[in-house]
């Protein structure tokens, strides 16, 4: 389905482009927006998926929260990225990759250093 959505939006924006541009643009945001929400909806089994895993390796609540902050995060800035580089502004595209990359990056430092005190500990027995 969203295969579909996407082919058609991408001809009908092509088509658009010869009567007027911007309108294939708002055609082609309105069909990224739309499988966007459509892929959040789904995140919901995923969770459930996942939220098993946590309790059968019994996850601390930290580690769950950490790793869903990343994954939205890089949703989040992947779909701003691809609409900035689709609409010509791929040096600001760019620069929310990197912005979402360092996000992750302090969001997951707690988490590192856990793992090096984890480490630390085993080490020193």
């Amino acid at each position: 389905m969203i295969a579909a959505v996407g082919t058609a939006a991408v001809l009908l924006a092509s088509l658009m482009k010869g009567v007027k541009a911007e309108y294939g643009f708002f055609l082609a945001a309105a069909a990224g927006m739309f499988i966007f929400f459509y892929g959040i909806q789904k995140l919901d089994s995923i969770i459930h998926v996942i939220g098993q895993v946590q309790e059968a390796i019994r996850l601390d609540n930290v580690y769950f929260a950490t790793l869903m902050k990343m994954v939205g995060i890089t949703y989040i800035g992947e779909f701003a990225s691809g609409i900035c580089k689709d609409s010509g502004c791929s040096f600001l595209g760019s620069q929310i990759e990197i912005f979402g990359k360092l996000s992750i990056l302090a969001v997951s430092a707690p988490v590192v250093l856990a793992l090096l005190q984890t480490l630390e500990s085993f080490l020193a027995s």
